[in-house]
């Protein structure tokens, strides 16, 4: 009944507008699930667009997998094309296309397309971004950034604003931490998390934070990582509850040898555990099993063999190949022991 008062009464509101009233009638947990319902089955063409992106940033996977085939069945070829875009974007998100296929079809949509909408040129430019992010290319996260401003003046519908504004903090935190520049990229997270508009990248954002503390404390880098675990899990964000788990807690406990029923399914986290333990022929054999493809492996088995020359390799490949000045304290941390 809520539902559908709010549908008939504002047939003409934006996104934006009904989710400004629903927030201040209901609670947050209430409020979401009715703007998750207002998304999916609203007849507005606009808010159907806009409405994927409040599914995707508030972590309803399900729902945006529905929204996203219903614009690309729509009569409309903006929805067409926003429902394309989407589905290229989550099929990234979820690992079912890589990074450069991802490049790929972008390039793909701007020779068929005449792109004529902000929103849709930013949301391109962000899954570029993506796309280098999960490369680990943090050099070219500076593309985005340097141009950001100009692309969200454009766009008209605030609550895209600050989803798309929580998006790119998220990389202005990245691509500052990846230069070692911690106290830019901590306000930027910070930034990020007071706009409060995003489940899924509050998750993501504690997940940096916690990163950023591999060098200095783990208690602060523990707390946000386990923030980060709580928020995947509570919303039932696998991928990242899987990350957090498997790779991020085990990486910071092993640097500060805290390793006291961590675990991981990934086998060269359980070998950096293991040395951190001080087995160091366990994590040979651990090692054996795992194909040598990151700086970070490759750190892991400089460690494991107490080689210098593996370590020298990981350093020159997080500078050389990822532009990466912070992960690269790791091995010439090692160096100097």
């Amino acid at each position: 009944m809520i539902l559908t008062n709010l549908m008939e009464s504002h047939t003409e509101d934006s996104l934006t507008d009904i989710a400004s009233r629903v927030y201040h009638e209901y609670d947050l947990t209430v409020a979401r699930d009715i703007m998750k319902s207002i998304c999916l089955n609203s007849p507005s063409s606009e808010i159907q667009k806009t409405g994927m992106e409040y599914l995707y940033m508030n972590a309803y996977f399900r729902e945006l997998d529905q929204l996203i085939e219903k614009n690309r069945e729509s009569i409309n070829p903006s929805n067409r094309l926003w429902g394309n875009i989407y589905r290229l974007m989550i099929d990234l998100f979820n690992q079912h296309t890589s990074p450069d296929k991802t490049l790929h079809y972008l390039d793909y949509f701007k020779t068929r397309y005449t792109i004529k909408e902000p929103e849709i040129t930013l949301l391109i430019k962000l899954i570029r971004e993506t796309c280098f992010y999960y490369k680990r290319n943090y050099r070219r996260l500076g593309d985005l950034i340097a141009t950001y401003e100009t692309h969200l003046d454009e766009v008209k519908e605030r609550i895209l604003v600050n989803f798309f504004k929580v998006r790119i903090y998220r990389f202005y935190t990245v691509f500052h931490m990846a230069r070692n520049e911690l106290i830019i990229a901590r306000k930027y997270a910070y930034k990020a998390l007071n706009i409060n508009e995003s489940i899924l990248l509050e998750a993501a954002i504690h997940s940096h934070l916690g990163l950023s503390y591999t060098f200095d404390t783990y208690e602060k880098g523990m707390y946000h990582l386990k923030k980060a675990q709580q928020i995947s899990q509570k919303h039932n964000i696998r991928l990242y509850k899987h990350r957090v788990e498997n790779n991020f807690i085990p990486l910071l406990s092993g640097k500060f040898k805290k390793v006291d029923e961590v675990q991981s399914m990934d086998k060269a986290e359980q070998a950096h555990l293991e040395v951190a333990r001080g087995d160091y022929d366990k994590a040979l054999d651990l090692l054996e099993t795992v194909r040598i493809e990151t700086p970070l492996q490759r750190y892991y088995l400089g460690l494991a063999k107490q080689d210098k020359d593996i370590l020298i390799q990981s350093y020159n490949e997080f500078i050389l190949n990822n532009n990466d000045f912070f992960y690269s304290r790791l091995p010439l941390e090692a160096l100097d022991l």
